[in-house]
């Protein structure tokens, strides 16, 4: 296919701009939405054991229900029936102080509800781990502090990424159009370290484009979606309500005459043939609109939700009262949302989709910083035969440090926290209190190192920064196993070990990688800012350049 040069070079522009300017907090996006695939399995290995993972017959969890809201009225607000239970759910009712808010409270207190040997109800206060939900939030976020209005800065910030994202996948993809049958599949090792890394940056994003066009799509509806239901509400729906809410009524209820929790599982279980009941959430029984959320897992069906699609119910009388958000069982508009839902969070298919979306989102990350490489290659200042050494641009040199500092330091500040999880318990101290200062400590060190150090020396040094924390995860597991009165834990589910073996792969690879930079550092071409040999000095500024160069 012939493109005019003219066009193509306006393409390349595009691509180029766009990439450079949200690659890097894409970066951190993709990195911890691959880790969001785990989430559940994240939560459950960074929760303290606080009472062992009870398995009660319905006829006790009815029980309970019925024990906790006669003896602790906070519950009557809002309460989580457990109908599956892990580490980080071990009883069947838990409940929290205040109502569920918006943002992450870090001083969250939950209490959690069971029977002991007696057969009587025994409660706990805990203060859960939130670090799954900050990691989900950094994904959610990019790492940028701050609100505006009543959301996040950053998703807002992320939305306008997404479309830079989404700009440079269709300029991408234009680009590589002429020679696309070609060099498809070309991954030229050699030499030409430009084209090595241009094979393996078209590489991931032609075979991972569908993944990375639904990505980019629904991060801006994430980011607007309050945006657009204004829109619509102005447009479409006019006077007429979104989402017709229950129906209120005439007196506030008696929370002793609900029904009884196994009762409402049964029904939503006929009303959600196929799926699994993982949860109840009971939300206003005292009041005159008493509703139960079920969340309901299916891994043949796409659902709206991270992991669950959900049927709303009375608890009184067990009536349906929404299927909305059920495959299948929705109005138009559900029918044609909740598929982006499900394909942007992995939510059909079971492990081996989350497994998959693991591995994409860490190739996405990969792309971006293969197309900082690139752009760092193509400004680099290649010495002439026999000539003096040429000094690099200032620009390249500080897109490096940047590129290393940023990307691997948001590596090293994740793993670092989830080691703290555990060492801070060992000496008293909870982590939520304290994850984004070591987050953002480790974060912001590793950036400054990048700069003070230099791309080509800090790439390998904070390569082996995220392979030692890495590597401390699931040698944390293991001091706790071996010595108990540490005040550690090691959870040996399948789920938590998955979580220390992941971990060991990611130390090991890190590790491979610290090697490949020091070498490269140390023996490659003398004229890049990957060569740690002393170099002149960088100017300050480079020629201007045509558009798209």
């Amino acid at each position: 296919m012939k493109i005019r040069s003219d066009i193509l070079r306006v393409y390349q522009a595009v691509h180029t701009w766009g990439g450079i300017c949200a690659g890097m907090l894409l970066f951190i996006g993709f990195f911890g939405g691959a880790l969001t695939m785990f989430k559940g399995p994240l939560e459950r290995w960074v929760s303290a054991p606080v009472v062992p993972v009870q398995q009660l017959a319905p006829a006790q969890v009815d029980r309970v229900v019925a024990s906790v809201l006669a003896q602790y009225p906070a519950a009557r607000e809002e309460f989580t029936l457990h109908v599956t239970r892990h580490e980080d759910a071990p009883a069947p009712v838990s409940w929290q102080a205040g109502e569920s808010g918006h943002e992450i409270d870090l001083g969250l207190v939950r209490w959690q509800a069971t029977l002991d040997g007696d057969g009587k109800l025994a409660v706990t206060q805990q203060q859960p781990s939130l670090l799954a939900e900050l990691i989900d939030m950094l994904h959610r976020t990019g790492g940028i502090p701050g609100t505006l209005g009543e959301e996040y800065l950053g998703i807002y910030v992320m939305g306008v990424a997404g479309v830079l994202y989404f700009l440079a996948l269709v300029s991408g993809v234009i680009l590589l159009l002429p020679t696309l049958v070609k060099d498809f599949f070309a991954l030229r090792p050699g030499k030409n370290r430009k084209r090595f890394w241009l094979d393996a940056h078209n590489i991931l994003g032609i075979t991972s484009l569908p993944f990375h066009i639904v990505i980019s799509f629904t991060v801006v509806v994430f980011a607007f979606h309050d945006q657009f239901y204004d829109g619509l509400r102005g447009i479409v729906y006019r006077d007429q309500p979104m989402f017709a809410p229950p129906a209120i009524g005439a007196t506030p209820r008696d929370a002793t005459k609900l029904l009884p929790a196994s009762e409402l599982v049964r029904r939503v279980q006929r009303q959600a043939p196929g799926f699994e009941v993982t949860e109840l959430l009971y939300m206003g029984v005292e009041s005159p609109r008493p509703i139960v959320r079920a969340a309901v897992a299916s891994p043949r069906h796409l659902v709206q939700a991270a992991e669950t699609g959900f049927v709303i119910i009375q608890p009184y009388s067990g009536a349906i009262l929404s299927t909305s958000m059920l495959p299948g069982q929705g109005n138009t508009w559900s029918s044609l949302v909740a598929p982006f839902f499900a394909l942007h969070f992995g939510s059909y298919g079971g492990m081996t989709v989350r497994w998959l979306y693991f591995a994409f989102g860490l190739a996405g990350a990969a792309l971006f910083y293969t197309g900082n490489l690139l752009w760092i290659e193509k400004r680099r200042k290649n010495q002439l035969k026999n000539g003096p050494l040429p000094a690099q641009p200032r620009r390249t040199a500080n897109i490096a440090a940047a590129t290393v500092g940023v990307c691997l330091g948001s590596m090293a500040g994740v793993g670092a926290c989830l080691v703290a999880a555990k060492w801070l318990h060992a000496f008293g101290a909870h982590g939520n209190g304290a994850y984004l200062t070591v987050y953002y400590t480790v974060f912001l060190a590793c950036v400054a190192w990048a700069f003070l150090r230099g791309a080509a020396r800090a790439g390998s040094e904070l390569l082996w920064t995220c392979a030692l924390a890495a590597a401390a995860i699931p040698a944390t597991s293991l001091v706790a196993a071996l010595v108990p009165a540490s005040g550690m834990w090691a959870h040996t589910s399948p789920a938590t070990l998955g979580v220390d073996g992941t971990a060991l792969l990611l130390a090991a690879a890190f590790a491979w990688a610290a090697r490949r930079a020091a070498r490269r550092a140390s023996d490659g071409a003398l004229d890049s800012v990957w060569s740690a040999a002393p170099a002149p000095a960088v100017v300050a500024a480079e020629p201007a350049r045509r558009v798209g160069t």
